[in-house]
């Protein structure tokens, strides 16, 4: 999943960075690393960056550019002081997720928030706009480019008047904050629930002896992912899967609830300052979408496909309750917080498939090692580990380098395990861009909370996907750093990773795993494969009913009626709509914390899956063949945003994209 990103793309990643610090700035380095911020950090420290980079765009304002000038070195003057704002402003944002210090998340993020005002004082300053506005390019990628910041100029008001540019600082400023807060809010909660040994029946004692207990016997469980999932798919009691359920649908806190009413209403009150009629109108026409229109368009055609089958498999799901516990139908009740129980008897009953069972497969360390083996043929390239200082101690860094020439492409960072205070879902952090004409080399952070012994199917998709987000910053190969990997349209930006997935799922990749586990673990088969598969189909109507439904609201939230909308009321008669209906006292919207980056964007996810899947007739049947990865490589993923999406597609496929692939995936009739 994506999660909190910068405002240039979905998801955070860094590049060359800055090891060091020279009287209360960055000072550069040649390692592909980056700075940490321990006793650095500080008020004084960050106005100090943010007044440096002041100076430098002073300066450039004195620099006359005239009417018809050769645009390549004005945008390559403009790609490096960019540049030097991403080294400063990248790790800031890194760190306010990750760093185990809760005061330095908390500076982090208040500088974040001079960091933002600034890129704002920038995109609005009238002199640096119109340096840009008088040149001319003379090819496609600096078109492109000049366009592109053109158009960030302009979507940050520097066309508005003097009193409604005012006011969209003062707007963005405040949607800063309030994202901040509404994210910290759930990253943070400290909260623990009690939970009796009675009520953890039916979990492993794999699971049981990582947690921990207070003086009276009883295990405390917080809101991390590998803690809570497991819980809701084996506990055998209803009653504490209830509790649970409805406690972590409340972790934002009712605070949330005011916040993102706050921030809707700013965002629409932005779109006015444009003279658009929503926000949705205002952000979705730089995207392939174009319009809000033509999204809900494409949401109610995959609506009207899987809401029956949504249905269809709540009444299965029915049908396996009664005839489990010997109960008539119309005593068995499938709702939010036992449909992943009931779902997961059914999947071990119907087709033989154990979730926790598969980490036996699937153990994380050789896990990482088979996914650097298969991106490594795929794509021609190799992982170094080298030793760097981290945020963490179980932090690890690789360079990522060319396999035929050598030649250092990028580096990655991961961070695996959950701690306290940590993101608590799986990203990837996106800092710095690279740019061949620089020669500044990007880097990747992939942040997961991961069970340390091994994943289950679901986790093993999640890293591949994530890591295909990684591989699109590292091996981006523009001539500017504002164009590198993932500066994609907000509706492709998935499409790379959610095609990676299918690695995570086909023999001719899967049975490799085994090769790299150490002990030995078992090795996938057909009759595994083919189980996978049926459960990989099963649950599609439910599991594309809820990204619908996500999305859907997203754009409900964002529409014309804006200031009308209270969160909730509309989240409570949109869920009671679908087949299981709405949970009272759940405040699901509090803690959907892709609002706060997807905002009006949440579909797509199901529009890049599109795209994705479209993509990936072009492996055929061999997802190992490195021709392909190569052709993959040179045209989707080192192209970053020179050219718009939709060519990219067309340039890798050889034809115009359908999206025939993907209604057969949703309806469980993909033939691989």
């Amino acid at each position: 999943m994506a999660k909190k990103m910068l405002k240039r793309s979905t998801l955070c990643l860094l590049s060359m960075a800055m090891t060091g610090m020279s009287q209360g700035v960055w000072a550069e380095s040649t390692s592909a690393v980056l700075p940490i911020l321990k006793n650095s950090a500080s008020a004084d420290w960050c106005d100090a960056n943010v007044q440096k980079l002041q100076q430098r765009i002073s300066q450039l304002e004195k620099q006359t550019v005239q009417p018809q000038s050769a645009a390549a070195p004005v945008l390559a003057e403009w790609d490096q002081l960019m540049a030097s704002f991403e080294d400063f402003a990248g790790p800031i944002n890194l760190y306010s997720n990750v760093d185990p210090d809760a005061k330095l998340r908390k500076t982090a993020d208040d500088c974040e928030v001079k960091i933002n005002q600034l890129q704002t004082e920038i995109y609005q300053n009238p002199v640096l706009y119109q340096r840009i506005k008088n040149t001319k390019a003379t090819d496609s990628i600096d078109q492109k480019y000049r366009q592109d910041i053109l158009d960030a100029f302009e979507d940050t008001g520097v066309q508005l008047a003097p009193e409604k540019r005012a006011r969209l600082k003062n707007i963005l400023d405040e949607l800063t904050k309030l994202s901040q807060q509404f994210s910290r809010n759930i990253r943070d909660n400290p909260e623990k629930l009690e939970f009796t040994p009675a009520e953890l029946k039916g979990l492993p004692g794999s699971y049981i002896s990582g947690l921990k207990k207070n003086d009276k016997g009883n295990y405390l469980l917080g809101f991390e992912y590998p803690e809570y999932q497991p819980f809701m798919e084996l506990s055998e009691r209803d009653d504490a899967r209830k509790r649970y359920q409805t406690a972590f649908t409340r972790r934002g806190t009712e605070k949330n609830l005011t916040l993102l009413k706050q921030i809707i209403d700013l965002r629409y009150e932005q779109a006015q300052l444009f003279g658009q009629s929503s926000y949705a109108d205002w952000a979705l026409k730089k995207r392939m979408a174009k319009d809000p229109k033509t999204v809900n368009h494409f949401l109610a055609d995959v609506h009207n496909v899987v809401a029956p089958l949504e249905q269809k498999e709540v009444e299965e799901l029915r049908a396996f309750k009664a005839k489990s516990l010997k109960i008539s139908l119309d005593q068995a009740e499938i709702n939010r917080w036992n449909m992943a129980y009931w779902s997961e008897k059914l999947r071990k009953d119907k087709y033989q498939v154990d979730q926790e069972k598969l980490r036996d497969y699937f153990p994380t360390l050789a896990a990482q090692k088979w996914l650097f083996a298969i991106s490594e043929n795929l794509y021609g390239i190799q992982f170094k580990a080298a030793k760097v200082d981290a945020w963490q101690e179980e932090v690890e860094y690789y360079d990522v380098t060319d396999k035929k020439t050598g030649e250092v492409l990028g580096g990655l960072y991961m961070d695996k395990f959950p701690r306290e205070g940590k993101y608590g879902h799986a990203a990837v952090w996106g800092v710095y861009g690279g740019s061949t004409l620089s020669k500044r080399k990007p880097i990747s952070v992939l942040v997961t909370n991961f069970n340390r012994k091994g994943l289950n199917g679901d986790e093993l998709e999640t890293f591949v996907h994530e890591f295909g987000h990684a591989l699109h910053g590292i091996l981006s190969r523009t001539r500017y750093s504002g164009q590198s990997g993932t500066s994609v349209e907000r509706d492709f930006v998935e499409a790379p990773s959610q095609m990676y997935e299918e690695w995570a799922r086909r023999k001719e990749t899967l049975s490799k795993v085994a090769d790299y586990c150490d002990p030995a673990c078992p090795r996938v088969d057909d009759a595994l494969i083919q189980r996978l598969k049926s459960v990989h189909n099963y649950g599609r109507g439910l599991r594309y009913a809820r990204q619908t439904l996500y999305a859907q609201y997203d754009m409900a939230l964002h529409g014309a009626d804006a200031l009308k909308v209270q969160p909730m009321d509309v989240w409570e008669k949109m869920e009671s709509a679908t087949a299981l209906g709405y949970v009272p006292t759940t405040e699901f919207p509090g803690q959907f914390g892709h609002l706060m980056g997807y905002q009006a964007g949440y579909y797509g996810y199901m529009w890049s899956e599109v795209l994705a899947l479209d993509m990936l007739s072009a492996f055929g049947d061999n997802l190992n063949n490195p021709e392909v990865g190569q052709r993959y490589r040179q045209t989707i993923l080192s192209q970053g945003s020179q050219k718009n999406a939709a060519q990219l597609v067309k340039d890798f496929l050889g034809r115009e994209p359908d999206n025939k692939a993907f209604f057969s995936e949703i309806t469980g009739q993909r033939v691989k």
